[in-house]
């Protein structure tokens, strides 16, 4: 295996020129760079991680958490933090915690103990004090979508009231007037909270009282249990839904029991995950932009681990887009 002494000989260098090139840490002129280039390449050199983070005191790499990674939105947000990560240099290792406490403590523990450089962290779960102490003190993080109340590091949240505000006012405008809502979870957690919120002081808004609520996760099984429940009594005529998965679940349900949408009842969810126009009908949804969140969170935490100010909360609009599963009631 060829090592940097190698690559130096054949670039008639010094080992030194050629570390502190690979490291960033000298500028050479362009055909010196291009003599270490030609080196590197013809021995296939690879450089010793290990040795290259005990020089920097850097990894090269990120940690990025999330509660799960088959749900389309942290999907759709990793991949936007990955292709921004490699374009600056940087790996992204991925942890998805299903929610256990226990995981999310243990990848800040890893960003404590230096295994990697920085950490976009998505929690998931209301938090009883442990993940703010395990926060303490420490820096180059960023958490994103749900809230560790108390926590000193950014914080980047999308408008969530807004969101179910907007779904509320466009249900409210085609005439409906008894609207439901089936929200997501766990229980508690900031985006489950403003969301109901929204719909709530919407609907007072109007001077309309609300129908009922649902609560339960963000999961296709949290919609066909909601609707499962709907069917046993009175239905609305309108559900503002917590996330596109939900109301995926809600349409699933609805179908083998002859309820129609949006002849019968319209849904409006929020998410716009990439499948929402896709589906039978095509699902009106509130627009959280994960690839726009997942780019933001990536230049916070650049910004933060240069030692730059980043702001202590950031919200992101969200924005309503009509199509096919909502539309005045039967009369």
């Amino acid at each position: 295996m060829a090592t940097i002494k190698d690559v130096a000989k054949a670039a008639g260098l010094s080992p030194a020129a050629v570390s502190r090139h690979l490291n960033g840490r000298i500028s050479l002129p362009p055909e010196t760079r291009a003599r270490i280039d030609k080196a590197i390449k013809d021995l296939d050199y690879r450089p010793n991680l290990m040795a290259k983070r005990l020089s920097t005191g850097r990894t090269e790499a990120l940690s990025l958490v999330t509660p799960h990674i088959n749900n389309p939105f942290f999907t759709e947000f990793a991949a936007s933090v990955e292709e921004d990560a490699a374009q600056a240099g940087y790996s992204v290792y991925f942890s998805s915690t299903q929610g256990d406490p226990e995981r999310e403590i243990a990848a800040i523990q890893r960003l404590r103990d230096r295994h990697v450089d920085g950490m976009i962290f998505l929690p998931s779960q209301p938090d009883d004090g442990t993940l703010l102490k395990a926060l303490e003190g420490l820096g180059n993080i960023v958490i994103v979508d749900e809230d560790i109340d108390g926590a000193a590091q950014p914080r980047i949240f999308v408008e969530n009231e807004a969101g179910t505000r907007l779904a509320v006012n466009h249900l409210v405008a085609l005439g409906h007037r008894k609207i439901a809502m089936v929200g997501g979870g766990p229980e508690g957690v900031l985006s489950a909270v403003e969301r109901e919120r929204g719909w709530r002081n919407a609907l007072a808004a109007h001077g309309l009282a609300p129908f009922a609520y649902f609560g339960g996760d963000y999961s296709r099984e949290h919609g066909r249990a909601a609707a499962a429940r709907l069917l046993e009594g009175e239905l609305p005529t309108a559900l503002v839904v917590g996330g596109d998965e939900i109301a995926i679940g809600l349409i699933e349900a609805f179908r083998p029991a002859g309820i129609r949408v949006p002849q019968d009842i319209s849904i409006v969810g929020f998410d716009d995950a990439r499948y929402s126009a896709l589906i039978g009908p095509a699902l009106t949804t509130v627009r959280q932009p994960a690839p726009e969140l997942g780019r933001l969170a990536f230049n916070h935490l650049l910004r933060a681990m240069a030692g730059e100010t980043v702001a202590h909360e950031t919200r992101v609009p969200v924005e309503l887009i009509v199509r096919e599963s909502s539309a005045p009631p039967r009369t």
